[in-house]
């Protein structure tokens, strides 16, 4: 039996606003095997962007635990965490989050400068993944010459350019059209079908159905998990 790729077992996580505490996740078990393609669910107020943010190491839990690839994040401190994100996690959000005045080819090399690689190592790298994503020929222009579907493709090839574990992707197709929806979720199958951990977070019926498995999250625990 493989061990999970993602362990997490009664994660809790509270918020403290003023005088009282919210309890935003109350109690969540959840196993993620490697190779698998996860819908997140749930409506406004369910917690799943919370539980993303765990997931992503972007947050911590208040208890419970998280194991990611064998090791236990959920007690890692900040620098842990920020390099465990660079190496394990490559994240693709909403807003694309690139860097405005620089090239794709320099955007998607970023996280490798983090990682430590030389130059060369960089744009080789970089200029593999821009192809895996069709964006060959825009490697040397700038967000702001670029398509939103482009600008998620540059987005997608830098969350794949360190090799992680785990794509993680938040509202992917929020900022584009339904057409422009339609391929970026082909490339995210054909990413999945080349063996990478793929976890959506989505409020679209539609966009998480292109998933093997969708969680369904209410209330901070999880409502219903099918495949």
């Amino acid at each position: 039996m493989a061990t999970p790729l993602i362990k997490i077992t009664n994660i809790k996580r509270d918020f403290v606003l003023g005088n009282e505490i919210v309890y935003v996740l109350k109690g969540i078990d959840l196993e993620i095997n490697k190779g698998e393609y996860v819908a997140l669910m749930g409506p406004s107020g369910s917690g799943k962007s919370t539980l993303m943010n765990i997931l992503g190491c972007l947050d911590t839990p208040t208890s419970g635990t998280y194991i990611l690839n064998n090791k236990d994040v959920s007690q890692m401190h900040d620098d842990e965490l920020a390099e465990i994100r660079n190496k394990e996690i490559g994240f693709v959000f909403q807003t694309f989050n690139l860097m405005p005045r620089t090239t794709a080819l320099n955007n998607v090399a970023l996280p490798m400068i983090y990682a430590g690689y030389s130059k060369s190592d960089r744009n080789k790298r970089a200029k593999e993944v821009l192809e895996q994503v069709n964006l060959a020929d825009r490697m040397d222009h700038q967000p702001n010459q670029l398509s939103g579907g482009q600008r998620q493709r540059v987005a997608i090839a830098r969350a794949l350019v360190n090799k992680p574990s785990i794509i993680l992707a938040d509202e992917p197709t929020g900022n584009l059209d339904s057409k422009t929806s339609t391929e970026i979720m082909k490339l995210f199958g054909d990413i999945h079908k080349l063996g990478n951990t793929v976890i959506l977070v989505t409020h679209e019926e539609d966009i998480a159905a292109c998933a093997n498995r969708i969680i369904r999250l209410r209330d901070g625990m999880i409502e219903s998990d099918t495949t």
